[in-house]
């Protein structure tokens, strides 16, 4: 295996496992049994290991990720949302 096909290989890997913990942390978050505060706990710390795996891709992440999770967030968390304080690093666009 050459070099490219190494790093393509693992780039596939690090795909896989990024795809895995985002749908991991949106269903336990659409099971709706997390306080608020918990499921905000836990977007955080998928973007962490989002931001572990891809350290360059934060903007990508608050832009794609974080409003799917945000939607989550407020159709199954089990709390209102705090007014101060938040997790997620994005602004939230009203219609």
């Amino acid at each position: 295996m050459d070099a490219d096909q190494a790093a393509l290989a693992e780039e596939q890997r690090r795909l896989r496992e990024l795809r895995v913990t985002v749908d991991l942390a949106a269903s336990v978050i659409a099971q709706g049994r997390l306080p608020r505060a918990e499921a905000e706990a836990l977007v955080a710390a998928t973007r962490q290991r989002a931001l572990a795996l891809f350290p360059d891709k934060a903007p990508t992440f608050d832009l794609v990720l974080a409003p799917r999770f945000a939607r989550l967030l407020d159709e199954c968390a089990a709390e209102p949302a705090p007014t101060r304080g938040r997790v997620l690093p994005f602004r939230r666009v009203r219609a």
